[in-house]
Parts: C-alpha cells; structure tokens; sequence
C-alpha cells in the first residue's frame, strides 16, 4: 500500500511518461510518413514505383522502389472502404506488386498494451535503474528531497528498557519524569505542569547516550523516531529546513512519541562564526528550521525532543534556552560501582565461569565506558573459544583488560639480550618508584612482554578506591613514577634509550596542567593561563595567556619535572641492589605480579632494618664499655 506522497510522485511520474509518449508517437509518425491521395495511389501503381504494399482495416502502406524522384519515405493513405479493397488487390497482382493484407487491427486490447503499457513499464525500469544509481551516490533517495530519513520503531520495537542501562543512575532518574508524563499525562495537566519539549544527554562517546534514548521510549512504550544530525545536512540549499519540517509533521502525526537526534552539534552550532570554523547557510537555514519547530509544536501532545551531543560547548545558546533543550542531563564515565553493574548487564549474555568476580575487573577498569566493558567482555568470550573453554573465565577477562589497554602480545617480535635488559629496568624502575613513595597507586603487574599497540613492556597500577580529586603531592608522586624508567636507565646504564617518549609526554602534560590549570605553583598562583575545550572529547587546552607568560609557565614546568626527574634517580641509587634484583627476576620470568613483586621490596626492607637493628645494638655495646 503507496503512502500518499509516494502515490502522487507515482502519479506524476506515469502521467509524464505517457505524455512523452504521444509527443514521441506523433513526431515519429511525421517523421517516417507522408500523406497522399488515392488517385496519386493509383497513378503510381500505373508508372510501377511501388515495392510493396501493406492493407489494413483503416489505411493502405506504400514502401516506394528506391528511384530517383520517388520519396523514401514511407507513405499511406487513410480511410479506405472495404468495397475498394478487392478491386485494388486485383490491380496489385496486375501490376505485379507484393502485397500484405487485409490485416485486421480490431484487437483494442492488444494495441493498447503494445502501444501503451509495455512503453511505460519499460521507461519505469529505466526510471528505477537510474534513481537507484544516484541514490546510492548521493546516499539519500533522489525522489525523497525535503524527506526525513529517520529511523521509526513502533511501540515496544527499540528493544531495550532501562533495565539494559546501568551505572547510569542520576541520568535514569532525570528522565524518568518523561516516561512518566507520557504514561499519566493527566495528573501533570491537572497541576498545570508541562511535560519538558526537549532533553539533551551530553557526555563523553560510548557512555550510551543512545542506549537511554531507546530505553526513554522503550518504557513509555510510544514511537521513537530515531536519527544523526548529519542526515539533515544535504548538498542541496534548503533540503535540511525541509527535512526537520517533515519530521516534525510526523511527529505530530504520531504522537505520543519521541524523536531522538543523535550528533546534535552537526547543525545545532552556534551561529557566530567563531565558533566551529564559519558560518554554513545551509547549516544555519536548518537550525533555524528546528528552533522554530520546537517553539510552535505544542508539548501536551506528548511529543518529546531528546538529543546527545559530545560537544555541548559548541551549541547555539538559543537552542539551550528554556523552551527547547529544558533539560541537560550529563551521561559521564561510570564510577567503580556503575562499571561492575555495567559488566553485569553485558555478563547476562556470555556464560561466566562461576568464580568470575567482576569487581577485580570493574578495579581494574578506571576511567571505562560502557562502550569499553562490552567490548572487553566480548573479547573475553572470544579468548575463551580460543583456548577450547565452554565458559569464560577470570584469566579471560583479566587478558582482555590487557588488550583493550596495550593490545594483544606480540609473539613474533624477538628482543635482544640487551635490549630485554633494557627494558626490564626500565619496567621496574616505573614500578619500584611506586612502591617506595607514599602518594601512589599499588602495583598489580609488571611484564616486558611487547604488545601489538607499540609497547615493549608496561607496569599496570591499579587504585585501591575511586578517586574524584587529586592533590598537588599526589600529582608530583605520579610525575615521578612516570619518569622513574628513564631514571632506571641512567642509573643502572649511564645511558637513555628512545623506550620513554610516551612518559615523557604524559609527564609533560601533567606538569603543564598543575602549572596552567590547577594553580599549583607559587609564581602564578591561582591564575588559569590555558582552559579545557571538548571536555568530554580529547579535553585539548586553549591558552588564555601571553607569549611572555606563556615562557614562564615553560621554566615553571620545567622546573617540576626536573625535580621529579632527580628525586627518581636518587631514590633508585638508594635501592640500587633492589632493583638489579628485581629487575633479574624479571629478565627471567617476563612477568613478575604485583604480589610476588611486594614480596620482594618488603623482604629487603625488612633485611635493612635488621641491620640497622644489629649496627644500632653494636653501638649501645661499645658505648657500654666505654
């Protein structure tokens, strides 16, 4: 069954094909054939230029000999009686000219599909060939210009409730009311309450934005029309203003529901073309479009606008007013206890082992999405088909921590003797400066086997708990664990290596942010020389300082990391033999534990102190006698 609009460009479609048609037929006709008399008829069956001769119920056609001074044309003469059909076959077979007839045209029907039918069937398949073509080029259909594309699930189609979204819980909350207005609208009307035009989820990619969206209207149980703001933007001017106009119309039509447009910030940036690199009229044509769509409709009708950016900062400041987005609800990277509920969702759809505990690796997993923990989950499950398991276990999950975080081991990458050396030092330099400072997280492994992502080696910390502020101590600590390779190297080389370009730079960073974002020094006290643009993107600071200051805060960083870099390097000499020793059990076993590792430092420190207790004792002794 057509919808309307597909049957009135059906419509206009066939009407112009056979408009086409009879302008074809006539000047074809014009074109091949030439009108004459009977009596001029007969006069050339006399002089003998005819070839052949064809009758018909309504006409006589004429193909002339090839002469000179005859037309080539072919020519007829229309309306002839049949009571002259039989003295002119006698004049033809007189004259010795080939004849076809009479033939009789009396089948309407047949005409009609010959004429008529099969033409327009044939420009239809053309038709469909050629817009199929183009539709694939252009990625929309060419005959739905001015036509939102969007996805629409019926009630109960998307699937998913929130009983599918976890360590979301505050996000939940801020849209339960929607769900809730569109279950029992009457008792918000009654009150005078308005049910919120739009709710815009804003957050880091792979929190499940998306997810909520669904789960909003699988609990209402209403239409959920779902798609990118991308999808408005088109090459054509004007194309985009009337796609929201068309899905706004539907909205309404069926109403309650709920449209979700996913990358808002595709055509709701803002106007001021400092902002997002210019001005777009195409862009600025459909964003107002939907500004004015969300001021006319009317919300009681229970349609609801939800949107998920990553970048709210770009956004018009009129599309965030009360009256369109009235509700921003922030989707952020899950806390300890959001990631092992996260995992638990996932886990339902996997066979776990039953000593699984998805709270070591929920420990394991700081600053995770949901994104990320399906994912380490799924590749959890395919190592555990791997290795012949009919169930996953907790060694699959740990590996697949460890290959989301540094990839997978890379078997066929062989290491020198020295460079394997070089390596473990460096590893253990990393992790003996965490053990022996106070302001750092606990070792868990330590391993020189290289992995696919560039790493020959990593040291793995793990927090004891979730940590939502750091202090200026812990900072300086981290900076100096991160710096603790390289000091490894110097002290048990005398030599640097290319292995700690990546430390290096996340030290930098580090240093530059207590220098320009956090306050941290003296010399700028509590001035922000730089602030953080697409916070929940890559976080990348802008400058907000001179050249001049902008030096200073380089020595100032400076400054930091040369003490943390000297601070490393006096803390390994100090434990020198500490970290040849674990540093050769490394070299031999190529993963060392963070239990088997504290073992090791708490045994050589238990060692000094015994010392220290004897040389003190000595000293009591010949104190004694003296």
């Amino acid at each position: 069954m057509f919808q309307n609009k597909k049957f009135k460009y059906l419509v206009y479609y066939v009407a112009g094909v056979m408009a086409l048609l009879l302008i074809l037929n006539s000047v074809l006709k014009s074109a091949r054939t030439e009108h004459i008399k009977y009596s001029a008829f007969e006069k050339m069956i006399e002089e003998k230029t005819i070839k052949e001769v064809q009758i018909t119920d309504n006409q006589i056609v004429i193909i002339p000999k090839e002469q000179e001074g005859v037309s080539q044309k072919i020519k007829y003469t229309s309306n002839i009686e049949k009571t002259n059909v039989r003295p002119l076959i006698d004049k033809l077979k007189a004259a010795d000219i080939n004849y076809d007839g009479p033939i009789s045209n009396n089948d309407p029907i047949k005409g009609f599909f010959v004429n008529w039918i099969l033409p327009i069937l044939m420009f239809m398949l053309i038709g469909r060939i050629i817009f199929g073509s183009v539709e694939k080029k252009m990625g929309s259909g060419v005959m739905s210009f001015g036509k939102n594309n969007a996805k629409i699930y019926g009630e109960n189609e998307t699937g998913k409730t929130f009983d599918d979204v976890a360590g979301q819980d505050e996000a939940k909350e801020s849209l339960v009311e929607i769900v809730d207005f569109l279950h029992n609208p009457d008792k918000y009307v009654e009150i005078g309450a308005k049910l919120p035009k739009g709710a815009l989820l804003v957050g880091p990619p792979g929190t499940g934005k998306t997810l909520l969206a669904k789960a909003v209207a699988g609990e209402a149980k209403v239409a959920f029309f779902s798609l990118s703001g991308s999808s408005f933007v088109e090459m054509f001017v004007g194309m985009g203003a009337a796609r929201v106009r068309d899905l706004f119309k539907q909205a309404e039509e069926k109403a309650p529901c709920i449209v979700f447009i996913d990358e808002i910030d595709a055509i709701g940036k803002s106007r001021d073309s400092a902002v997002g690199g210019g001005g777009n009229d195409e862009r600025e044509q459909t964003l107002n479009q939907l500004l004015a769509e969300m001021d006319g409709f009317d919300s009681s009708k229970g349609v609801v606008i939800l949107a998920a950016t990553n970048r709210p900062e770009v956004l018009d400041k009129a599309l965030l007013r009360p009256g369109r987005f009235d509700r921003r609800v922030i989707v952020d990277t899950p806390d300890l206890k959001g990631r092992e509920a996260i995992l638990k969702v996932h886990a339902k759809e996997v066979k776990m082992s039953d000593d699984v505990e998805l709270e070591g690796i929920a420990k394991s997993t700081p600053g995770a999405v949901g994104a990320d923990l399906a994912n380490m989950v799924n590749e959890a499950a395919l190592l555990a088909v791997k290795k012949g398991r009919k169930a996953v276990i907790q060694e699959d999950l740990e590996e697949a921590v460890e290959i989301i975080i540094a990839g997978k081991e890379k078997k066929d990458r062989i290491m020198s003797d020295k460079e394997k050396r070089i390596v473990a030092f460096h590893e253990v330099g990393h992790a003996l400066v965490a053990a022996l400072l106070k302001h750092t997280d606990p070792v868990h492994k330590i391993t020189i086997i290289p992995r696919t992502m560039g790493a020959l080696g990593y040291t793995m910390q793990l927090p004891e708990e979730e940590k939502y502020l750091v202090s200026k101590e812990e900072m300086i600590d981290q900076i100096t664990v991160m710096l603790g390779g390289r000091a490894a190297e110097e002290v048990e080389f005398n030599s640097i290596s290319t292995g700690a370009s990546n430390d290096i730079e996340k030290a930098t960073q580090t240093a530059r942010n207590m220098v320009t974002i956090y306050g941290m020094t003296e010399r700028f006290d509590m001035m922000a020389l730089e602030s953080v643009s697409s916070r929940y993107l890559d976080g990348r600071p802008i400058r907000n300082c001179s050249d001049n200051t902008a030096a200073l805060a380089d020595e100032e960083t400076l400054k930091i990391i040369k003490e943390a870099h000297d601070k490393a390097i006096n803390m390994l000499e100090e434990n020198r033999e500490l970290l040849t020793a674990i540093s050769e059990r490394l070299i031999d076993k190529e993963t060392l534990m963070g239990e088997e590792f504290m073992e090791m430092v708490n045994n050589f420190k238990n060692s000094e102190e015994v010392v220290e207790e004897k040389v003190s004792i000595g000293k009591d002794e010949e104190d004694t006698m003296v």
